[in-house]
């Protein structure tokens, strides 16, 4: 039993280290945005890249039942608004990039698409669970966050990118 309680007070100081590693808050607004730099299946996908652009910013995973409901509006979201300044990027969070790979097979993406198996993003943007958003302002300070993802947050959402992007002109 003494090995027991060794190990469960092991673990509970390992997990209590790994939550002092993440943010304890999510982002503030007027903040600027955590820079990344990550590889995606067009290339590198970069933050710094869409400056002057409005970022919907998405963590998705593919075990993730949200995701595949907000896979199809961010495609109308970056197909009504892209010319507009509105950049959409997808940062998917699997461990494995295959899994990855396969729900975009299935659940196509007409935006950025970058991935992080190691988590550094989701970590710099205080993410805690999925699917998770941050709207980016053109001058690259965080406008918005959003945790989850269901049929009555798309005109919210549709709403604050067209704030963000009339705010840019």
């Amino acid at each position: 039993m003494n090995n027991f309680k060794r190990n469960t007070r092991a673990l509970a100081a390992s997990l209590v280290l790994a939550l002092l590693a993440v943010p304890a808050s999510a982002l503030d607004a007027g903040k600027p945005a955590p820079a990344f730099d990550l590889a995606g299946p067009d290339g590198a996908v970069k933050l710094e890249k869409y400056a002057g652009k409005v970022v919907y910013l998405d963590f998705w995973a593919s075990w993730c039942g949200p995701c595949r409901q907000s896979f199809p509006w961010m495609n109308e979201m970056q197909a009504k608004y892209g010319a507009q300044g509105l950049q959409i990027v997808g940062v998917n969070v699997d461990a494995k990039v295959d899994d990855a790979r396969g729900f975009l097979a299935t659940t196509p993406a007409r935006f950025a698409i970058g991935f992080d198996p190691a988590g550094a993003t989701p970590r710099s943007y205080g993410v805690k669970g999925m699917p998770s958003s941050v709207l980016i302002g053109a001058d690259g300070k965080v406008l918005f966050e959003h945790s989850g993802f269901k049929a009555a947050d798309r005109d919210q959402l549709e709403t604050r990118i067209k704030a963000a992007l009339g705010a840019k002109k």
